[in-house]
């Protein structure tokens, strides 16, 4: 099955258990096929968790799932050796041994966790004693995060966050789409959601991307608008060569599903809150939030 039409197949299952949040569900797909990770932000209840599992759901993948807590440890997320009853030593492999990996509230967790995760989500690899594992392939972590003013969340470190391909805002429904899901939930112990792709698809989708051409001119505005980013008086820190890299692999991933053979500049002001908004550090006395300061730099370039 081409991209384009995997992408519909996919959109349609995932469409019998959540209403609205198109452009989420596509940022999402557009993760799995640049091959990186995901921040869901959202206040608790708005589907977060429910979007990756029903889009895992129509993948025929293996899927994990860790629970963010105050008290989770690292082994708790990459696994630990120990000694068997003969005094053989044995690895017990943890959750992000998986394809799609969901780690819910990332941000309740303590940070020597959140560190845990760097090697993982960058190197797809675990160092468990002397011995280096490599991660399944495809592995895309998704993770979900509730707003500071959460009791019991912590801020996710820059160093860990820019780890992410993007991050996606998760806001409340509209009431039409509230009422809609009221009706899918009423419905729901009768909707199976069917396997559209397999791992070897993703891996497929993930190589095409790279035949996907890049104009000069698109080159140029990823490049000035992350500049715009490091000299914006806002701004205590702008966007590293990692965020220009990720508009890169994401428009390349919208234009394979959207069955175009180059990106374009659309694509990029498409993603830019996405691939900027965890990656840039406001000024508290700035008067200006992030989304704010990249909205001001998409209208003033040309």
């Amino acid at each position: 099955m081409d991209p384009q039409s995997a992408y519909q197949a996919v959109l349609k299952e995932v469409r019998k258990k959540i209403s609205g949040k198109s452009d989420v569900i596509e940022l999402m797909f557009i993760a799995l096929v640049a091959n990186g990770h995901c921040l869901l932000e959202g206040v608790p209840g708005v589907a977060k968790t429910t979007m990756t599992k029903t889009l895992s759901d129509s993948i025929q993948a293996e899927f994990g799932r860790i629970q963010g807590t105050p008290d989770l440890t690292p082994r708790d997320i990459v696994g630990y050796t120990y000694l068997d009853e003969n005094n053989n030593i044995q690895l017990k492999k943890g959750p992000v041994f998986t394809n799609i990996l969901l780690v819910d509230e990332l941000n309740r967790s303590p940070p020597r966790t959140m560190a845990a995760l760097l090697e993982t989500l960058e190197e797809r690899q675990v160092t468990l004693g002397n011995a280096t594992l490599p991660l399944y392939k495809p592995f895309i972590a998704f993770a979900t995060q509730n707003p500071l003013n959460i009791e019991g969340t912590v801020p996710i470190p820059k160093v860990l966050a820019d780890r992410f391909l993007m991050r996606i805002a998760v806001g409340y429904p509209t009431m039409e789409e509230e009422e809609a899901m009221l009706r899918i939930k009423e419905r729901e112990m009768k909707v199976e959601t069917q396997k559209i792709i397999g791992t070897e698809d993703i891996i497929s989708y993930q190589d095409m991307v790279n035949d996907i051409i890049m104009p000069d001119e698109v080159a140029k505005y990823i490049t000035q608008m992350v500049n715009a980013t490091r000299t914006d008086i806002h701004v205590i820190m702008g966007g590293s060569p990692r965020a220009e890299i990720s508009f890169m692999r994401c428009g390349k991933a919208k234009a394979l599903i959207e069955g175009r053979k180059e990106m374009n500049i659309d694509d990029v002001k498409f993603l830019a809150r996405p691939v900027l908004s965890h990656r840039i550090a406001v000024k508290s006395t700035g008067g200006l939030g992030v989304n704010g300061i990249i909205d001001g730099i998409v209208a003033t370039l040309h």
